[in-house]
């Protein structure tokens, strides 16, 4: 019993004490992390979990650990941001893994990124082949940030002179077959008026949708969970596709 207890106690500490420390820190998202610093995150929560959990040290040992820890991740935050060439040896620098639609294999090589892995990014751009970027930089999160080509860019409304009517953020009002009456009322919608809509999309029961969203300018969108998709695509390699 007198284990659990110490087990429980250490729990909270640990809970809050990681808590406190990474609002200290601040805050990043997980896609925008380096390598340092998901590792350093790693590192950070096997202390925390140590404390929670290993009875047989003095808790006090662990909390020092995990509060210098903190310290340190701090100390070398703050340098990082003063100090441009402390920042490069810990986070690193971006890569040019393409130029003029040719892909830099000596540089490929120092990211150790297969061609799968940089298609895949590609992809996430709207890139289907490298052929179609001018340069391609791969950040010192993993991400990759591209500039197309001329000829293979997309015309904006600003290149034409045109002028754009503004757009709203949509607004939820069906999710999983269920409606959002909060969300229906801010947009001024009745029950009534939604299943009227909803005839438009040939809908006859709000439990046909899977998702359903609405604009200021009273656009909707209708996701059925009965598509009537008939050809999908296969893009697995040993078939025709991508």
């Amino acid at each position: 019993m007198k284990e659990l207890f110490e087990v429980i106690i250490q729990t909270f500490l640990a809970f809050f004490s990681i808590l406190f420390i990474t609002r200290l820190l601040g805050r990043q998202q997980v896609s925008q992390l380096t390598l340092y610093e998901y590792i350093n995150g790693i590192t950070f929560g096997s202390i925390a979990a140590t404390l929670a959990t290993d009875i047989n040290t003095k808790t006090y040992q662990h909390l020092v650990g995990l509060v210098l820890f903190g310290i340190l991740t701090g100390v070398v935050s703050m340098i990082s941001m003063k100090k441009r060439s402390f920042r490069k040896v810990v986070n690193g620098e971006p890569i040019i893994i393409i130029e003029k639609g040719k892909l830099l294999e000596k540089n490929l090589k120092r990211t150790r990124y297969s061609m799968d892995e940089i298609n895949q990014l590609l992809r996430q751009k709207d890139c289907f082949s490298p052929d179609e970027v001018e340069y391609g930089l791969l950040e010192t999160n993993g991400d990759l940030s591209i500039i197309k080509r001329q000829d293979k860019r997309n015309v904006t409304i600003g290149d034409l002179n045109l002028v754009a009517p503004s757009e709203s953020i949509p607004t939820e009002i069906i999710i999983g077959g269920q409606i959002i009456y909060e969300n229906l009322r801010k947009r001024q919608l009745t029950g009534k008026d939604l299943i009227n809509n909803l005839k438009m999309f040939n809908v006859s029961r709000v439990e046909e949708v899977m998702y359903a969203t609405i604009d200021l300018n009273g656009k909707m969108y209708v996701d059925k969970y009965d598509d009537h998709l008939n050809n999908n695509i296969d893009i697995s390699e040993d078939n025709e596709g991508i």
